[in-house]
């Protein structure tokens, strides 16, 4: 088992989050990134190339822009891009903030301000420390619960668990119903027949795209916390060591959504991330008997049920015309897209400005499409290759802080369950459009904040 940190230690890694050595200068990197993206789209919006007349569907050229700047050929919409770009760096940091800061019973926990019994005892060492005090600091325990994970995280991926589980059950119930309404209240502008929608969003690829957000990282709460109840059983604590089984059945139903959804990318997704999860699992869980393993066996076997009743033969019919049907005529999008992209390979088009650009490059006879249902070739076409290369650089930032010294201690696994649902998500990027979804893109900058507080366990080699 993994040991807790001290006090010392927990307050130097929880309370500054940068610390010392590569975690400072990560931070500081990742924070000059941000700034440089969200001036990217300033001076985009501010430096237009082009502005576009809806009504009389026709481009206005400027000469007087700064060519060798950031420019838009959409200017409202660049400026639209920024705003949402401004609050999502804000929840960002925002989050990473709030998540390294402790609650106030943690503080009472390290500074040994607690009862002197036999129960706060427990406790205290239930969270790695005793209650032997010298120079007024708790000391580490002998027999501390394997890295519990912090208040506030623990909190906020149960409410993000318990929200996918209500959003999954509306979904099924929904397509089930056989309604063309979101919700049974809405009716979409698009998509307005049932079997391309799921749940509160109109397009099911979406809808199956939050769940696989969030299912692997239900699956990891669920073993920190299986690990922690049997800790504190063993310590001779009871309070709340089963709170954990009803993350099995959350898991069940959100797992099995996409496949239920019927969408075919997410679908796949879904069906992959099964498959590396029980693999990380089984590796995990080597030294943990066979109870638990028969618990996953179970669960994904739950899981593959749910799925191949409600949802597998529609979802294979849609696979097998996947070639047939050209992937919904997106073929024809790609190859346009990838001319805009040749055209404009530094600078880009500007942030937001494709769905405009793109009326330029399409053939009369051409469906419009508001995205390249590409979100890596699209941000290209925006972005350029420089601003393109800024954001790929604050991806791997944030994925590998984990290796880096101070922050969360966190185990492999549950590390590992995390990249599994945002690896998921950027490889159906490659076929969809998840960030340029805002409810997708402000899920998946909250599980990058999340890495972005997170260290390696202590004892782990």
């Amino acid at each position: 088992m993994d040991h807790g940190p001290g006090a010392s230690e927990d307050t130097g890694q929880r309370a500054g989050g940068g610390g010392r050595g590569p975690g400072k200068w990560l931070t500081r990197i990742l924070a000059a990134l941000t700034v440089f993206i969200l001036l990217y789209c300033l001076i985009g919006a501010l430096n237009p190339r082009a502005t576009y007349y809806e009504p009389d569907r026709r481009f206005e050229y400027h000469d007087n822009y700064i060519e060798w700047l950031p420019h838009s050929y959409d200017p409202a919409s660049t400026w639209q891009a920024f705003w949402s770009y401004l609050s999502l760096a804000f929840f960002f940091w925002g989050t990473r903030d709030w998540l390294l800061a402790k609650t106030s019973k943690e503080k009472r926990l390290a500074t040994g301000e607690h009862r002197s019994d036999r129960h706060e005892e427990l406790r205290l060492r239930a969270f790695g420390h005793s209650s032997s005090m010298k120079g007024g600091e708790a000391q580490r325990s002998d027999n501390p619960i394997s890295n519990p994970l912090p208040d506030r995280l623990r909190r906020l991926l149960w409410v993000l668990c318990i929200n996918g589980t209500i959003l999954a059950l509306v979904g099924i119930l929904q397509r089930l119903s056989g309604t063309g309404k979101l919700l049974w209240l809405i009716e979409p502008r698009f998509n307005k027949t049932n079997d391309v929608q799921f749940g509160p969003y109109a397009y099911r690829s979406n809808g199956a795209t939050y769940f696989n957000l969030v299912w692997p990282v239900c699956v990891g709460l669920w073993l920190s916390l299986l690990r922690r109840g049997a800790d504190m059983r063993r310590l001779g604590v009871r309070l709340g060591q089963g709170s954990h089984v009803l993350l099995l059945p959350c898991t069940a139903l959100m797992a099995a959504a996409p496949v239920i959804s019927t969408a075919r990318g997410a679908g796949l997704i879904a069906l992959g991330n099964i498959i590396i999860t029980a693999g990380i699992l089984f590796i995990s869980t080597r030294r943990d008997g066979p109870t638990i393993r028969a618990t996953m066996l179970s669960l994904f076997l739950a899981v593959l049920t749910l799925a191949g009743v409600l949802g597998w033969q529609q979802l294979a019919a849609r696979l097998e015309m996947m070639f047939v049907d050209k992937m919904s005529t997106r073929t024809e999008v790609y190859r346009n897209s990838r001319v805009i992209a040749e055209e404009y390979p530094v600078l880009g088009t500007g942030p937001g400005s494709f769905g405009t650009i793109y009326r330029l490059y399409k053939e009369p006879t051409q469906t419009w499409d508001a995205y390249a249902h590409d979100d890596w070739l699209e941000l290209k076409i925006t972005f350029g290759w420089i601003g393109f290369g800024a954001i790929c650089l604050m991806l791997v930032i944030a994925l590998a802080r984990w290796f880096g010294s101070s922050g969360i201690p966190l185990r492999w696994d549950f590390v590992g369950l995390i990249w599994v649902a945002i690896t998921g998500c950027l490889v159906h990027a490659k076929f969809d459009f998840p960030f340029q979804i805002y409810s997708l893109h402000l899920l998946f900058l909250l599980l990058c904040s999340i890495l972005f507080c997170s260290s390696r366990a202590s004892s782990e080699p």
